[in-house]
């Protein structure tokens, strides 16, 4: 195979991705980046309008080098994206809050991505059936062939917008207590708590009609499961082949 051909393994590092605060945390390979963007649902998404700046929370998912959202086509955000803006979209999870002997070392692990590049709007009626449908499946594997079809009202009530990642990169912390070695003689209690989202148990809908149960598909939305390890399941499920 021609190595031009050949997706790269990594993110190049450029001026605007490059971690400039504790660098030993930053990962640029794909992998990584990828794996902490498919185990989220929301995303924040950073833009400016005028000269004001904005960051808006939105659900998103990742075809490929692609990310997605979508928003009411009222939207200020869409309507500006729509026509083409540069964006920086944010996802972050909080794995621990860390206890230390100095508010200094007071930290939080986590693990988060910056992805970087320009919004376009999806079009074309195939292209938008296909992402909306994707957008469902990427959540809940096969979900989008149980359901009822989007009315077209509903379809142009919403809008998709999609972006190639640019460049990005991903930061990680995921240590314990990091105290100056003088403080460890501190007579002070620290600790680290981990913090997870949890699914609890399916609330069904008072109106569920009889006879129905869980679809295949939803079978890892299991009470006590982690939200992050579920959905990274999820999209694996919907998309096997992917990076």
């Amino acid at each position: 195979m021609n190595d031009s051909a050949t997706p790269a393994a990594s993110f190049p590092v450029t001026n605007r991705n490059r971690v400039r605060r504790k660098p030993d945390r930053a990962r640029f390979d794909k992998a990584t980046v990828y794996d902490i963007l498919d185990s989220a649902m929301v995303a924040h998404i950073a833009y400016v309008i005028d000269g004001q700046p904005y960051c808006t929370p939105t659900g998103f998912w990742r075809e490929d080098d692609r990310l997605y959202w979508h928003g009411s086509s009222a939207s200020r955000m869409i309507r500006a994206q729509a026509a083409g803006l540069p964006v920086c979209v944010t996802a972050t999870h909080l794995d621990a809050i860390v206890l230390a002997r100095s508010g200094f070392h007071h930290s939080v692990n986590y693990r988060s991505v910056m992805a970087y590049g320009t919004t376009r709007l999806v079009e074309g009626e195939a292209e938008k059936q296909r992402v909306f449908d994707g957008f469902v499946d990427r959540f809940f594997p096969g979900r989008s062939q149980e359901i009822r079809p989007a009315t077209v009202q509903e379809t142009k009530a919403t809008t998709f917008i999609v972006m190639d990642i640019e460049d990005a990169s991903g930061k990680i912390r995921a240590t314990h207590v990091m105290d100056d070695e003088a403080d460890y003689a501190l007579p002070v209690w620290t600790a680290r708590y981990p913090v997870h989202q949890v699914l609890g148990a399916a609330e069904e809908c008072p109106r569920q009609l009889p006879g129905l149960s869980l679809p295949d598909g939803l079978q890892g939305y299991q009470a006590g499961r982690r939200l992050d390890e579920v959905l990274l399941e999820a999209y694996h499920t919907t998309y096997p082949t992917k990076g």
